[in-house]
């Protein structure tokens, strides 16, 4: 057993020096003592660097298909009455949405921004009670009322009890409802009084689209969409001498979830137009990101580039339709985001590597400057040093 710990004995790398041959000195104390403050504050570097989480992001292609997207946003058009503003989102699968009111919210705000009325849908007015006959004359005990859709009636049996449906009934025809002023029931709900009685206000409308994962656009227009021929028109509800500035603020754009640490490029943006009637245009190339946190967490959401184009009615002999309008495409190539921390065995190699690095420099600069002063000393001695 002592053979064996005697030959363990002489692997010994780091054989010892007797104590007695030890020298101290002044300088080696200082270099001592500066080399460990130094060594201290790079372990704590480290020490905080290995304790903040890294990001790693990668670019893969984007192999998913179908699906849905969600587009939440907060729009402010200071110079837009509630009344005129509609949304609508179509894509490239041919699928339309005309007028849409789920999950929709419309805020009438004051010229100084302060927040008037909010409502989920439409222009709010009330349902007549009596709305006229359809057939006109007098009514019977027995008969009920059934209101006229002046000429949008798909069949006999056909009901406009309300301005609201006599719309509705235009736009399914494809119709443009540009004589509210002479239709029985809007006169009564005092559909166009309520219009003028909202001049000068502005508009907030926010909420969130559901829409196929595909290339499309959504927009806020002026007026209620309707077709005819195959081309996409507004009805501006009789209105057509009144200048429109589509002036607006985007208080929020975001397509899914936000993303920790991703602010969307259009958040807080703010144009105003001193042209009336234009069109303003975002175009947008949507980038599906996937983001996993450092508890695992994952979220799937989408980051988006934007650029953008204003298009003056006064350009050309084209009719512009006012509005703001977001044109989407989505990116082939998704981005895959992971929080993590850094490895343990690299923290322990940087101590190391500082440990080892700062003891063997600082032993370095002790040994010159330790023979330094004791060729200079016996210099002195001799008389050599003058």
């Amino acid at each position: 057993m002592s053979k064996l710990l005697n030959k363990v004995r002489n692997l010994d790398a780091y054989p010892k020096i007797n104590e007695d041959f030890f020298n101290r000195t002044l300088t080696g104390g200082v270099i001592t003592l500066v080399s460990s403050v130094v060594m201290l504050l790079l372990f704590f570097s480290e020490l905080r660097l290995y304790l903040h989480t890294v990001t790693e992001t990668k670019l893969v292609v984007d192999t998913s298909r179908g699906g849905k997207l969600h587009i939440n946003f907060d729009i402010t058009f200071p110079a837009i009455r509630c009344s005129l503003l509609s949304l609508d989102a179509m894509d490239i699968s041919g699928e339309e949405h005309l007028d849409i009111r789920h999950d929709i919210f419309k805020k009438r705000i004051d010229s100084h921004g302060n927040v008037i009325e909010v409502r989920q849908d439409g222009i709010g007015a009330p349902k007549v009670e009596k709305p006229l006959q359809r057939h006109g004359g007098r009514l019977e005990h027995n008969e009920t009322y059934c209101g006229s859709c002046f000429g949008a009636e798909t069949s006999d049996d056909d009901c406009c009890n309300s301005c609201e449906e006599v719309r509705e009934a235009y736009r399914k025809k494809g119709w443009g409802l540009t004589n509210a002023d002479m239709i029985d029931q809007c006169k009564r709900e005092g559909f166009i009084q309520q219009i003028k009685d909202e001049e000068g206000e502005g508009c907030n409308i926010h909420g969130s689209l559901e829409v196929n994962k595909v290339a499309g656009n959504f927009h806020f227009a002026l007026g209620k969409s309707f077709h005819q021929s195959n081309i996409h028109l507004f009805d501006l509800l009789a209105l057509p001498t009144e200048s429109y500035n589509i002036s607006h603020r985007i208080n929020k754009l975001a397509f899914g979830d936000s993303i920790p640490g991703v602010v969307n490029p259009l958040d807080g943006v703010h144009w105003e137009h001193e042209t009336p009637n234009g069109m303003h245009q975002y175009f947008i190339k949507v980038v599906p990101t996937i983001y996993t946190n450092i508890r695992g967490h994952t979220i799937e959401s989408n980051q988006f580039s934007v650029t953008e184009h204003f298009k003056s009615s006064q350009v050309g002999h084209s009719r512009t339709i006012p509005g703001v309008f977001f044109f989407y495409d989505l990116s082939p190539i998704k981005v895959t985001s992971k929080e993590d921390h850094a490895s343990f065995l690299h923290f322990v190699t940087h101590i190391c590597a500082i440990v080892g690095g700062i003891f063997t420099v600082a032993g370095i600069v002790d040994a010159l400057v330790f023979h330094g002063q004791k060729a200079l000393k016996k210099k002195m001695e001799i008389g050599k040093f003058s």
